[in-house]
């Protein structure tokens, strides 16, 4: 179990008493695919959201100009832009874009602007007091986003309550954040969505408890983009459940200072901050 306590002497802590410039850093992770018209919007809100930041984008083979903007624009100085050689998944481009971050917290945003970023402190919070090691954002709980998501998120959460004792209410929530050094200490192994069931299943295996707080939510339909499909819903559950059973020692990384999570995708370029 990583608990609190130990993570107090972890390189993340000292760090915050060295006045480390990554100390007290959220690495706002951007997995992106064929987001264009909503480009612009999604960077301004996070540039927007109140917290200390570094921003680290995945283009995973966008085919709708994506790339080509991401590749143009100018980008500001917290900006990092990995590009996959071809589309992998989401979760692919969470696991490449862990190699590039660097501030003491990591937290997962979704492209397609149905989170609000004025989130962020409400999402740290939990985190920066020592509560706890993990949080995540809670959604409404009503029927807005679709039936058919919301029973689906709803099953995925009763049975990570059930395998894990988890006790959470929102397992699919995009919004996840880590302390980097406890998310470095997990192989993992996902391409699509099972990176919200892969990781939930871990943690509860390592003993972390999830601490949640309540966040805003904006659903967006299929037909605007929406790209989860109904066998990312059955690979969801099929995570969940070969996780509770296999062995911790396979996924579970040493926990070191070295430790660094590796991406086996094809990064063809890398737009770098200057330093």
């Amino acid at each position: 179990m990583t608990s609190v306590a130990s993570l107090e002497a972890s390189p993340s802590s000292r760090a915050v008493a060295e006045g480390d410039r990554w100390a007290g850093c959220v690495s706002v992770i951007v997995p992106v695919y064929n987001e264009a018209a909503h480009l612009d919007e999604l960077l301004q809100a996070i540039h927007a959201s109140p917290v200390k930041k570094e921003i680290v984008i995945v283009d995973d083979g966008s085919t709708d100009g994506t790339r080509e903007k991401l590749q143009a624009m100018p980008l500001a100085d917290d900006v990092t832009v990995a590009f996959h050689g071809k589309n992998c998944g989401k979760g692919a481009a969470i696991r490449t874009a862990l190699e590039y971050a660097r501030g003491e917290y990591v937290l997962i945003q979704d492209s397609d602007l149905e989170y609000n970023p004025q989130d962020y402190p409400a999402l740290l919070r939990p985190l920066e007091r020592l509560e706890s090691n993990v949080v995540y954002g809670v959604r409404p709980d009503r029927p807005e986003r679709g039936l058919r998501f919301f029973l689906g998120a709803k099953l995925l959460t009763h049975l990570a309550n059930v395998l894990y004792g988890a006790g959470i209410h929102d397992e699919a929530t995009c919004y996840k954040v880590f302390r980097r050094s406890l998310i470095a200490q997990i192989q993992l192994d996902c391409h699509r969505f099972e990176f919200c069931p892969e990781v939930t299943a871990k943690l509860c295996r390592m003993g972390e408890k999830i601490a949640e707080v309540p966040i805003s939510y904006s659903p967006r339909s299929a037909g605007e983009g929406k790209k989860i499909r109904h066998s990312d819903g059955w690979l969801a559950i099929w995570t969940l459940l070969r996780y509770r059973f296999s062995r911790s020692a396979r996924w579970a990384k040493a926990a070191t200072a070295e430790a660094k999570l590796q991406s086996p995708f094809r990064v063809s370029s890398v737009r770098l901050p200057p330093e």
